[in-house]
């Protein structure tokens, strides 16, 4: 058989610090994930048929090796984009610059992308479904791909269809000579920059959105895509993610954290008056533990906080933990959206500033209930605004935080001073009290009036 010669070492052109050394070349395959680039260890493998698809999947990976950036490069924006779409995002922009040089793209397809279509699909992954999509947009597999995800869910091809054609558009605005550009411009190459970088942000907010299935959501995930949009709903929380622990600093106490009461038996005398005026003789002292509780305190855009307000907790439950959180709307980057702002009688000197959005609500509750003790008291400030991951309102999450709110008999509190109330055993909950607390409040109302 008539095995191909591959120099990749003739590969020339790039203008960033690509290193000048030997290649090492290994048979590869047509099968997807058969033939790599690997630009740190420079080995090329590829299959070496003299055929017409092994002669495209060549030169795809011959691409790479003059265009893709290095690793250095690519670490840089990890911040903003997933590892993932960011892959997806610079196959994609191989793929368009295979065509533009006349490869016959279409030929990039192995048989196996309908049944694979159908097994994401049936693993109900839509950040996958985008982003295999994006890998393969105008490629022979793009449309096999499709086909099998519409065989098992069709509502998803509106929003697939809508995401391949904005990050074609993308590429089709820029020339040829931009999206293989290798200069570095504020230290990325200008290509990958321009193309994938910016597809790969677009990708990451369509995969944190709820795939849309119905006009409305449709609408929004379009206007989502554009330049400065606002991300489309995703319909989950985020993940919960504390900062360090921050040095907390001692604060004065107004009250102990034990308190004496009379007791029949004892080794302290405290009383001995009550021999004669007590009639149960309860001469004795007995120490107990009081001033605790878990105090969750909602820090977005909509709710203020000054470390007065957290020294004024624990005046009245000194051994009270108190927790802030607010998530930045779309993060992935690993941004603290929880902070501890006392404990142990010990309170943060500044409490941190909120990220505008909610975000955790459901998941900071789950994680206050498991750090209660039995009896303890939990109290949440908040104006009863639950949202998701994006920052979007859920009636389904607010449902979620109403089913905690009622299972472990959390206290809803507007501010310092009704959550003080709360901490002291003064105050109960009333169906009228719900009304003032958004959707979570109206959910809480129409359980109680079921």
């Amino acid at each position: 058989m008539t095995r191909a010669s591959i120099f990749p070492e003739l590969v020339s052109g790039r203008l960033d610090d690509d290193v000048v050394a030997p290649w090492l070349v290994r048979p590869g395959s047509t099968q997807r994930g058969g033939a790599s680039c690997d630009l740190s260890r420079r080995i090329l493998e590829v299959p070496l048929e003299t055929g017409a698809t092994a002669r495209v999947v060549r030169a795809h990976e011959l691409v790479h090796a003059r265009v893709s950036p290095h690793l250095e490069h690519l670490i840089r924006a990890l911040d903003e984009v997933t590892p993932r779409a960011l892959e997806c995002a610079e196959e994609f922009r191989v793929n368009t610059l295979l065509a533009r040089l006349g490869f016959g793209v279409e030929l990039l397809s192995d048989g196996s992308e309908r049944t694979g279509g159908a097994a994401v699909a049936g693993r109900d992954d839509w950040s996958e479904a985008l982003c295999f999509l994006v890998a393969v947009a105008g490629t022979g597999a793009q449309r096999e791909f499709l086909a099998g995800v519409r065989k098992v869910r069709p509502q998803w091809m509106a929003g697939l269809r809508a995401l391949a054609k904005h990050v074609a558009n993308l590429a089709a605005a820029l020339p040829t000579s931009t999206l293989a550009d290798t200069t570095i411009l504020e230290g990325v190459p200008v290509g990958y920059a321009r193309c994938s970088l910016v597809v790969a942000r677009l990708l990451t907010r369509a995969m944190s959105a709820h795939p849309p299935e119905d006009a409305e959501s449709l609408r929004t995930f379009r206007r989502s895509l554009e330049p400065g949009a606002r991300r489309a709903p995703s319909g989950h929380f985020a993940e919960l993610v504390f900062a360090p622990d921050t040095n907390l600093a001692p604060t004065s106490r107004r009250g102990p954290t034990r308190s004496w009461r009379p007791a029949l038996s004892g080794t302290s005398l405290r009383y001995p008056g009550r021999l004669i005026l007590d009639e149960r003789r309860r001469m004795f002292a007995g120490r107990v533990r009081s001033g605790g509780g878990v105090v969750v305190i909602d820090q977005s855009g909509s709710m203020d906080l000054t470390p007065d307000d957290v020294v004024e907790l624990l005046r009245v439950a000194p051994e009270a933990l108190v927790v802030g959180y607010s998530h930045r709307p779309g993060d992935l980057s690993g941004v603290a959206n929880a902070w501890l702002l006392a404990r142990h009688g010990r309170v943060a000197p500044a409490p941190p500033a909120g990220n505008v959005g909610n975000g955790v609500d459901g998941p900071v509750l789950r994680w206050a209930v498991n750090q209660a003790r039995q009896g303890d008291p939990i109290v949440w400030i908040t104006d009863g605004q639950v949202t998701d991951s994006n920052d979007h309102p859920s009636a389904v999450l607010s449902q979620e935080c109403a089913t905690l709110v009622r299972r472990h008999h959390i206290h809803l509190a507007r501010d310092v001073l009704e959550a003080r109330a709360y901490l002291r055993g003064r105050r109960r909950s009333s169906s009228g009290h719900f009304a003032r607390f958004g959707r979570v409040g109206r959910e809480l109302f129409v359980d109680q009036v079921r």
